[in-house]
C-alpha cells in the first residue's frame, strides 16, 4: 500500500503558552478523530509531528491514522525553524518509500508548518536541506502578527495568515488542514494523482488569508 505521508511542523516556543498550545493540541485531536471517519484517508493517510522550541524533535514518526496518539506538548523556549526543517528532511529519508524500477513507492509528503514567532536559529541551513527533498504541497500558517511570513515564503509558495494565534482560529486552521488532508487522500485514491496547488485544496475558511 502507498502511503500519503503528512507532516505537521508545529512550533512549541515560549510564545505558544496557554490558549495556543492547548488549541494546538485539541486541534490535532479533532483531526485525527475526523479523518478517522474518513474511508480514503483511512486507508492512506500517515501522520507525523515534529515540534520545535529550542530545538526540534519528531515526537511521533509517521503513523497510521488507527494507531495514532498524541503526546503532551509544552510551550517553552525559542524557534528552531531551521533544525525542525532538518528533522523533517531526515525523516522523509528514512520513513517515505521511494519508486524503484520494481514498485511504486509513497505519494509525496504533505507538510504543514505552524509558527508564531520568527526563526531563531539558521534557518535557511535548513530549509537548504529540505529543498533537497522531493514534497507534495508544502503550506505554512504565520499565527497571529508576530509570525514571521517572509522566512515562510522562502519555504513554500503557500502561506497562510492567521490575525490571532486564538482557540478559534487555530481551531479553523486545523480543520481545513483536515479537509485538506481528506481531498488530498481521495484524489490520490481515486485518480492516483497528487494534489498540485492551494488551488485543488478546499478553500481556506475566512480566518486564514493567503499571504501573496
Amino acid at each position: 500500500m502507498r502511503k500519503l505521508p503528512v507532516y505537521l511542523l508545529l512550533d512549541c516556543s515560549g510564545s505558544m503558552m496557554g490558549e495556543p498550545i492547548e488549541a494546538v493540541k485539541n486541534g490535532v485531536q479533532v483531526m485525527v478523530s475526523t479523518l478517522r471517519n474518513n474511508p480514503q484517508a483511512i486507508e492512506t493517510a500517515f501522520i507525523s509531528i515534529i515540534t520545535f522550541d529550542s530545538s526540534a524533535r519528531q515526537i511521533i514518526p509517521l503513523t497510521e491514522l488507527s494507531n495514532f496518539q498524541m503526546k503532551d506538548i509544552q510551550a517553552t523556549g525559542t524557534t528552531s525553524l531551521g533544525e525542525a526543517l532538518k528533522v523533517l528532511s531526515n525523516s522523509i529519508d528514512t520513513e517515505v518509500a521511494k519508486t524503484t524500477p520494481e514498485t511504486k513507492g509513497d505519494w509525496k509528503p504533505l507538510v504543514f508548518i505552524m509558527t508564531d514567532g520568527m526563526p531563531t536559529d539558521d534557518w535557511k541551513s535548513g530549509l537548504a536541506e529540505f529543498q533537497k527533498r522531493k514534497t507534495g504541497i508544502v503550506v505554512a500558517c504565520a499565527a497571529g502578527n508576530n509570525a514571521d511570513s517572509e522566512a515562510l515564503k522562502a519555504i513554500t509558495d503557500n502561506v497562510v495568515s492567521l490575525a490571532t494565534a486564538d482557540t478559534q482560529s487555530i481551531g479553523k486552521f486545523f480543520q481545513w488542514v483536515t479537509a485538506s488532508i481528506g481531498v488530498s487522500s481521495t484524489k490520490v485514491e481515486d485518480s492516483g494523482k497528487e494534489v498540485g496547488g492551494l488551488n485543488e485544496l478546499p478553500p481556506p475558511p475566512s480566518e486564514l488569508n493567503i499571504v501573496v
